[in-house]
C-alpha cells in the first residue's frame, strides 16, 4: 500500500470547509466558539481554514462539541463530502 498526500490535503481541506459551515450556523465568530471550548483561536482557524498539516482526535473532538454536534457527525458530513470512493491510500 502506497499513501496518497494530495489526499491529505483535500480531507484536511473538506474537513475545514464543514467545521465553518457548522460555526457560521451557529452565528459566532472564531473568537467566541474557540474560547467556549478553551482552544486558540489559531488553531481553531488553521482547522477551519485546512491549513493544518494534521489534526488529532482530542482538537476534533472539542471542535464537534464547540458546534454542538458529534465527532461522528462531522465525520460523517466530511465522509459525504469526499464520496464513497475517496482513500488515503493506493492499493498495488
Amino acid at each position: 500500500m502506497q499513501h496518497k498526500p494530495k489526499n491529505n490535503i483535500v480531507l484536511i481541506k473538506t474537513l475545514g470547509d464543514v467545521i465553518k459551515a457548522h460555526r457560521e450556523l451557529t452565528k459566532k465568530s472564531i473568537y467566541k466558539i474557540s474560547a467556549e471550548i478553551s482552544m486558540s483561536k489559531s488553531t481553531w482557524r488553521e482547522a477551519e481554514l485546512g491549513v493544518c498539516k494534521d489534526i488529532n482526535l482530542t482538537t476534533l473532538w472539542k471542535i464537534a462539541e464547540g458546534l454542538e454536534i458529534t465527532p461522528i457527525q462531522l465525520l460523517k458530513e466530511v465522509q459525504d463530502k469526499l464520496g464513497k470512493d475517496f482513500s488515503l491510500v493506493e492499493l498495488d
